[in-house]
């Protein structure tokens, strides 16, 4: 199913730019609100919030519907992530390549915790063979629980150094939530980031004939959106060329669906 921008004020190629900015990059919402008035579109920064509260999670279903399949060793660890004076924590999964598996905001770092998150990503992903973990013991008991509760065999290895792709893989969500300003509720942090998410697993190439069909990351996350074959990321027929005085021309498969006149406001 589609992602509706049904009753929006905005045009969608405007709403899906200033998400991806917002998500892809180290931007506050008061930076995207400015990009936007230098391109002469008024957007509030509020509704840049809203906007990435609402379309974040439909983008990323929409991703998770065309994802790759995943390798069977999984590396599993979790982060801290600032959320109103108090500390979160994002818990991660890939696996041995570093492909995303899945992620989920906690407010705590226990055993309920990580079989919480652990449950997720089996019932999104499928059940590992092998779980690489560090020495938290929450982890462990989890996967235990899991193996006795279901009937699995999931093998834990808890190695210090192995798990080292997973905690190197937590930079690129930390680079992006540092100069968010802080987020005002924990509901209001979840939806960030598993956009904020999305960004990682494009440049991954872990979306099914992405690369393949010759799409950029940023064709990538604009097809996530698409209502028709025509607006998959591909340059319309006739691609319509945007001209500014200080920069190249950019055609308009750039920002699929995007009319000229819009797209001259973007570039």
């Amino acid at each position: 199913m589609a992602v509706s921008f049904k009753g929006a004020h905005f045009p969608k190629d405007v709403i899906l730019t200033c998400v991806r900015w917002y998500v892809a990059y180290p931007l506050s919402d008061r930076h995207v609100e400015v990009l936007m008035q230098e391109r002469g579109m008024a957007v509030d920064h509020a509704t840049v919030d809203r906007w990435v509260v609402q379309y974040s999670p439909l983008l990323e279903a929409a991703f998770h519907r065309r994802k790759r399949p995943l390798w069977l060793s999984w590396r599993l660890d979790e982060t801290d992530i600032r959320v109103k004076s108090a500390w979160t924590y994002l818990y991660r999964a890939v696996d041995q390549h570093g492909h995303t598996i899945d992620v989920l905001l906690m407010e705590q770092r226990d055993e309920p915790a990580a079989t919480h998150f652990l449950t997720k990503a089996i019932c999104r992903c499928g059940v590992p063979e092998t779980m690489t973990i560090d020495g938290r013991e929450a982890h462990a008991a989890a996967i235990r629980g899991d193996n006795e509760s279901h009937g699995t065999s999931m093998i834990i290895r808890q190695v210090k150094y192995v798990n080292h792709v997973v905690e190197q893989d937590h930079r690129a969500v930390k680079r992006v939530t540092r100069t968010m300003l802080g987020c005002k509720s924990f509901e209001a942090a979840q939806c960030p980031l598993t956009g904020i998410e999305l960004i990682p697993m494009r440049r991954k190439d872990q979306r099914e004939e992405g690369a393949e069909q010759g799409l950029t990351p940023a064709q990538q996350f604009y097809s996530l959106a698409a209502s028709s074959p025509t607006e998959q990321g591909f340059p319309p027929p006739y691609p319509k060329i945007a001209t500014h005085p200080y920069r190249l021309p950019v055609t308009a498969g750039l920002i699929p669906g995007a009319s000229g006149a819009i797209l001259s406001l973007l570039i």
